[in-house]
């Protein structure tokens, strides 16, 4: 009798199991003609960021959808795998892809009230790469099927690397490179025990457990982390506890840090985009290599922003457009708001009070003050500034750390814009570019789009022209008044010096060094526009340049970098490179996609090109441009300033760079009385040309010279030692 029920309860059971394997046969034949294939996986290749490296091979830029580092198995060092399999899955190395023990230890855990996932580390990997994470029967069947596949077609080590490089470590950082980066500032190959648990601890939660956002989370999920790799044999129970008494020591930065080259890789995207679509650029993890200098990127950002701010403060103080007060807002979480604030930084505070002649602010947490020097400029009293509440900014003076306090002078947006090039001379390659005051507030390149009137920017081309039909830096001009004919019913044209006074015969030298309107007026009627207009060309000017006199003085318009890029052929014997904006791009394997030299262009004769460069020094030693000596430096160049004081230029050269200054308002409008290239752009000039002269310096030892052709010559005149090409010395009366 007992045999019999044993034998029909196996039948049954029989029956029940062949049941089950049917109905699962079902359901797995269902759900097959709609996974994906698997084998797609043979190519895995994550979405990971393209780079942008400057000249001495430091990022200076990135595009990402997903800002990823993708690495192999070696690179992945054995305490963070043992971490993220502890953490994650530690039936990983003995499971084919699914755990009956884990789902069965889940199962109980919730039914008393507990929480967890049965999920295998495969089967989050299935369902990152080709599903979703909506909880239903069907999504959870489907990543079951596809992680037994996984499992049959890969191996262990190459499962636990599509993991690592795939996952999510929040901050916008994928795969344990970037979150090693991200939390800790090293290599993933460099984390040592305690790290390595945060990091696989925190995967689940990743942005709410970050040590950024919520310190006690992160410490409990690696101490958490630290006891699942000592029940997995991984560690010692001395090593966990050691680790476990060990802070959290962040290396890394939560937010991505202020592009150092914003208008500049913007211009390297649209050239991306333009030749293999923004899915490559975003996604491909492309390698760009530049010409871009970072140590003399970081003094244009930084001396533009201080001259645009110096001249805006000319014209008065602003009232603050914002008050946080009335509006209700909140800037608690704004990390330009509440980090730590340091000497020299721009930033935004609140206006609390005022206490006497001290103006009182507040950055999250900490106090400043301003006292009456910091905001003298205003020319206002600290109770005529501002009204509690109102958002400035200010630049911090010092910082008091332990009580939380610093002192600042206040600040103000400039509305006057600006933009700088600089270009090797030799190869054209754009060593630097600010394209305005601030890429948040306007993406309109100001270096590469903005058509202005270049003013006395002009005037090379003219005196060159003149050297190339048989002038001499001696020859005379007159500089005294005179009119020209405009034509049938208008009034006669009568050009005038800036200064309104007029000095009879002069040189040539002395007319350029000295920005006369007047005798390059003269000069050019004597060689006739359209032989200087033509000229021009041969630089690489593309905009108009109709044939008109006043186009001697700056009447045209042009681009900031056509200009600094035309400028080049001065001390490099003639010679032009067009501006090189990338070297070359390489793909994630390394492989070469294109590759961009020097294209040289002669624009003049380097006997002509000399003297031209000879005069542009004497600009730069007793004319408009007489300041730029405190370099103490082989330098020439020419300021430029158009009517009404619109728009203010230096662009000046050493034998090796040339470096252009643009200032002016985006709607022409005067900048302010004065405002000239001398006043305007030539101390911004100045300030980022020191900072290559500095560095320059410190290789040489002595200034380089400007090479001087074989056929150029120096013989006295009545006005002291003169360049002449060889064969035109003394000079005329014309």
């Amino acid at each position: 009798m007992r045999s019999r029920l044993i034998r029909s309860l196996g039948i049954v059971a029989l029956f029940v199991a062949a049941a089950l394997l049917g109905t699962a046969s079902g359901v797995v034949f269902a759900f097959m003609d709609d996974l994906p294939q698997i084998s797609q996986l043979d190519d895995f290749s994550p979405s990971t960021i393209t780079r942008v490296y400057g000249r001495d091979g430091s990022l200076v830029g990135d595009f990402a959808t997903e800002r990823r580092l993708v690495i192999a198995y070696e690179q992945i060092p054995d305490v963070l795998r043992q971490a993220v399999v502890a953490a994650e899955d530690g039936d990983f190395f003995s499971h084919s892809g699914v755990s009956p023990r884990r789902i069965l230890v889940t199962y109980v855990r919730r039914l008393f009230g507990g929480i967890g996932g049965a999920s295998t580390l495969t089967q989050q990997l299935a369902r990152q790469l080709f599903l979703t994470n909506e909880q239903t029967w069907e999504r959870k069947i489907k990543e079951a099927i596809l992680a037994i596949q996984i499992e049959k077609r890969y191996t262990k080590e190459e499962i636990l690397t599509m993991y690592c490089n795939k996952i999510y470590w929040g901050h916008g950082a994928y795969g344990v490179e970037a979150a090693s980066q991200l939390y800790f500032g090293k290599h993933v190959s460099e984390l040592n025990l305690d790290e390595a648990a945060m990091i696989a601890g925190i995967i689940q939660g990743n942005r709410r457990q970050s040590p950024y956002e919520n310190m006690d989370a992160a410490v409990r999920r690696r101490n958490y982390t630290l006891g699942r790799m000592t029940a997995e044999g991984f560690i010692s129970p001395e090593a966990a506890a050691e680790a476990r008494a060990r802070p959290i020591v962040t290396g890394g930065q939560a937010a991505p840090l202020p592009s150092l080259a914003p208008y500049f890789l913007e211009l390297v995207r649209q050239h991306l985009e333009e030749r293999y679509g923004s899915q490559a650029v975003y996604e491909s993890g492309l390698a760009v290599r530049t010409g871009l200098d970072p140590e003399l990127q970081r003094a244009a950002n930084r001396s533009l922003d201080a001259g645009l701010r110096r001249v805006d403060k000319l014209r008065g103080f602003r009232k603050p457009a914002r008050n946080l007060v009335a509006e209700g807002v909140d800037l608690m979480g704004t990390p330009r708001w509440s980090g730590e604030p340091e000497a020299g930084d721009i930033r935004p505070v609140v206006a609390l009070n005022v206490d006497g002649t001290v103006l009182r602010v507040r950055a999250g947490e900490w106090i400043g003050t301003i006292d009456r020097a910091g905001y003298r400029w205003t020319r206002r009293a600290a109770s005529a500034l501002t009204a509690r509440g109102d958002l400035l900014d200010v630049r911090v003076l010092t910082v008091d750390a332990e009580a939380r306090t610093f002192t600042a002078e206040l600040e103000q947006a400039p509305e006057l814009q600006g933009a700088v090039v600089a270009l090797d001379n030799h190869t054209g390659e754009i060593l630097a570019l600010v394209g305005g005051s601030s890429f948040d507030r306007s993406q309109f390149n100001r270096a590469t789009q903005a058509l202005r009137q270049v003013g006395s920017l002009f005037k090379p081309f003219v005196y060159a022209t003149a050297i190339d039909r048989g002038y001499t830096a001696a020859t005379l001009i007159d500089d005294s008044p005179t009119s020209f004919d405009a034509g049938p019913d208008q009034p006669p044209y009568e050009p005038q010096n800036y200064d309104r006074e007029y000095r009879g015969f002069i040189t040539l030298r002395e007319a350029l060094e000295g920005s006369r309107n007047v005798p390059t007026i003269r000069l050019m009627d004597a060689l006739g526009p359209a032989q200087v207009t033509d000229l021009a060309r041969r630089f690489g000017l593309t905009t108009p340049l109709p044939p008109f006199l006043s186009v001697a003085i700056g009447s045209a318009e042009g681009t900031l970098l056509e200009m600094t890029s035309a400028y080049t052929a001065w001390p490099n014997q003639g010679v032009r490179a067009r501006p090189l904006l990338l070297l070359d791009v390489t793909d994630r394997e390394g492989n070469m996609l294109e590759q961009h030299r020097a294209e040289p262009r002669e624009a003049i004769g380097a006997d002509t090109a000399y003297i031209i460069t000879s005069l542009l020094e004497g600009a730069t030693r007793r004319g408009t441009a007489a300041s730029a000596q405190r370099l103490n430096w082989t330098i020439g160049g020419k300021t430029g300033t158009t009517d009404d004081y619109t728009d203010a230029w230096f662009i000046g050269f050493d034998p090796d760079i040339t470096l252009g200054v643009w200032v002016g308002y985006d709607q022409k409008r005067p900048i302010g009385p004065g405002q000239t290239g001398t006043a305007a752009a030539l101390p911004i000039w100045i300030n980022i040309m020191k900072s290559w002269v500095d560095r320059r310096r410190a290789e040489l030892k002595t200034p380089p010279a400007f090479p001087r052709p074989g056929n150029i010559v120096f013989a006295p005149t009545e006005k002291g030692l003169e360049v002449f090409l060889a064969g035109t010395e003394p000079g005329g009366r014309y």
